[in-house]
């Protein structure tokens, strides 16, 4: 049963529009995606969402077509007053295109993306289509159907499982390719492509737990590092670094301060400021870029299991002492044989031995050394078999840990406690022990998607509801550095952000919050409960939805990093086709709080592949690689390929493209 803004029609109706978007998802991030392309990149979107009720948050009245309806109707508020300020959409917009400002998104219901739903929301004749479902499986079928419904659609496709993602990739631009015979091969670049939110919001999330919040952004063989800077004392100079990303709110370090978000106006941070800006915000915060150079080569995968496990995790230290403590009195015994009968010293190990398994002869007519050594012996005997149960008991108890989950330890102290192991948490988790930080995690499912990984890597768990008495106290919370509340449940964050910091307040705390005006609220009120502490919100739709609006304008980004509340881009793109850089130097190129070029790819344009870096190595007499310490005055050409930073609305306008259908 399919519905739509107007009245239920009988039939499927076609899609009134043409080359537009089409998304379609059950979820928040599907959400973010159409406000992000209808409201930042100014595109026509029709939104398919399933009807009724989120099954997953069933205690919310609104349906997920009301929800969305809520959302597009503050944004399209917020942006009717920029419009009647003066401002501006991406895209060209104008008032003809707008009406009195943007119109809202069309929603579409569905309960599965079928032949007839994506009829009736145009997918044979729309532009890009988003398939971003929280189900792999569903995200696949809907991406078959709607290939053989229009071969030429750029698909954008949400997958958790990364290899199954890169075969699907080849399949269907070889399913294109087949399709339209006279397809143009370039096409085929950014027809396909498939993305993972937890992989794009990880890194970000995960940055929150380091202390000087560095965010590390490294993509096709490119690696950039932006650190989050205090504001200097008094008569101190801030270190820019290569330059100035972002000033934080002017309320960073204010308890009744708001952080920042697209709503907090001059307050707010600001991303990409000029150097009189920066010159005149006293008493800010600042990113700045600390480095950009080419990522080093990965090395080969560490192999799993092609060693043997050491006896320090099989048997105790305990038991170890005690088989040393056998084998030195053995030694001592055939020592003492030696020298009290005389005979050669393999022979007297040898007699030893017999004694102490109770083989050997009773001595009845040696001497009586002899027989004090072989009474001696008999008594290491009966130490030597409970040595022998328990190191038999141990070994089986060590094959049994191995494949159970490990309790937090004695002692432990600076670690991070990530509540939720769910498809962010289980990234965040990989992402964390990939930077050598220890991790204790807390999940109330034991068949939960991250189980396994926290295993594999030898992770503690404490498994049980975070909400309750004593699952925190289990992960030594009070002991930690930080906490990361990433379950699906904002009210389940915060419950057990509230109770970390009366056990500990002092604790840094992130958690992940979906709507912005909830998220300042509950920031107000930790900074006002605990103004001393670090406390930060995430929204991981809102981390990623970017990644997919770029994708859907056929383009893809190298990273993202937050900014409090907001979000900044970084992406390689060529210079020709975009006025606002061809034919201007690097300073005149600069836009203040909209984009900045960073570097400059200096790879011959024939060798250069799709990716960022070279596919192979380039002939020595000509340069290769990146330059980032380029002169304001270089005048960037045609042919060149750059790499900028740049907020959502700049890169929006960046990639903005016309509104024409190519005849089919």
């Amino acid at each position: 049963m399919l519905g739509s803004v107007s009245t239920l029609p009988q039939q499927p109706q076609r899609s009134p529009f043409s080359g537009h978007m089409v998304v379609c998802g059950d979820d928040a991030l599907a959400q973010r995606l159409a406000v992000e392309l209808r409201y930042v990149y100014g595109e026509r979107v029709t939104l398919l969402l399933p009807p009724g009720r989120d099954p997953r948050r069933p205690e919310l009245p609104l349906t997920q077509r009301g929800r969305a309806a809520t959302l597009f109707g503050r944004m399209s508020a917020a942006m009717n007053r920029n419009l009647g300020n003066g401002g501006t959409v991406a895209n060209g917009g104008s008032d003809s295109d707008t009406g009195a400002g943007l119109e809202a998104v069309r929603i579409l219901e569905a309960a599965e993306p079928s032949d007839e739903a994506f009829e009736e929301a145009g997918v044979d004749t729309a532009a890009a289509l988003a398939l971003v479902y929280d189900d792999d499986e569903r995200n696949i079928r809907a991406a078959l159907t709607a290939r053989r419904l229009n071969p030429r659609v750029r698909l954008v496709i949400r997958l958790y499982n990364r290899k199954l993602g890169q075969y699907l990739e080849t399949l269907l631009d070889q399913a294109a390719a087949v399709a339209v015979p006279g397809l143009d091969p370039t096409a085929l670049d950014t027809s396909t492509t498939v993305l993972s939110d937890a992989d794009t919001a990880a890194p970000a999330l995960a940055a929150t737990a380091l202390t000087g919040s560095s965010k590390v952004v490294q993509a096709e063989g490119l690696l950039l590092r932006a650190v989050e800077r205090t504001p200097p004392r008094q008569g101190e100079v801030a270190d820019p670094g290569l330059c100035t990303l972002a000033l934080l709110s002017s309320t960073t370090h204010d308890p009744a301060g708001a952080e920042g978000s697209d709503s907090s106006g001059a307050e707010g941070p600001q991303l990409l400021p000029d150097q009189q800006s920066v010159a005149a915000a006293t008493g800010r915060g600042t990113v700045v870029l600390e480095a950009i150079r080419e990522a080093a080569p990965d090395g080969p995968a560490p192999r799993m299991g092609g060693r043997s496990a050491p006896l320090s995790q099989i048997f105790s230290r305990r038991l170890r002492r005690s088989v040393l403590g056998v084998a030195a009195a053995v030694l001592g015994l055939a020592v003492a044989s030696t020298l009290t009968t005389g005979e050669h010293p393999l022979h007297a190990v040898y007699l030893t031995l017999l004694d102490l398994f109770a083989m050997g002869d009773p001595a009845v007519d040696d001497s009586a050394a002899r027989q004090v050594i072989q009474l001696l012996s008999g008594v290491a005997g009966l130490m030597l078999l409970p040595l022998l149960v328990a190191g038999v008991l141990e070994a089986f108890g060590s094959l049994r840990t191995a494949s159970s989950l490990r309790r937090p330890p004695r002692g432990l102290s600076g670690h991070v406690v990530l509540l939720g192991l769910g498809k962010i948490g289980t990234r965040v988790l990989v992402r964390l022990r990939e930077l050598n930080i220890p991790v204790v995690c807390v999940e109330d499912d034991p068949a939960a998607r991250g189980i396994p990984v926290a295993r594999r890597l030898q992770v503690p768990v404490v498994l049980g509801d975070v909400t309750q008495e004593g699952v925190l106290e289990a992960a030594k919370i009070q002991r930690s550095r930080a906490l990361l509340a990433l379950t699906s449940s904002d009210t389940t964050n915060l419950e057990a952000t509230l109770y970390a910091r009366s056990v500990k307040p002092d604790l840094q705390v992130a958690l992940r919050l979906f709507d912005d005006e909830f998220a300042t609220a509950v920031y107000r009120t930790l900074r006002t409960a605990h103004p001393q502490a670090l406390t930060r919100s995430r929204s991981v739709s809102h981390l990623a939805a970017p990644s997919f609006a770029v994708a859907m304008m056929g383009r893809q980004i190298l990273g993202a990093i937050p900014v409090e509340r907001k979000v900044m881009l970084f992406a390689a793109i060529k210079v020709a086709g975009h006025p606002q850089l061809e034919g201007r130097t690097v300073e005149e190129a600069f836009r203040a709080g909209a984009w900045r070029v960073l570097a400059l790819d200096a790879t011959p344009p024939e060798d250069r592949h799709q990716d960022l870096t070279a596919a192979g190595p380039s002939s020595s007499d000509r340069p290769s690689g990146l330059i980032w310490d380029l002169h304001p005055g270089y005048v960037l050409r045609a042919e060149d390929r750059v790499v900028i930073a740049a907020t959502r609305r700049g890169l929006a306008e960046l990639l903005r493209r016309r509104r024409a259908v190519t005849p089919r």
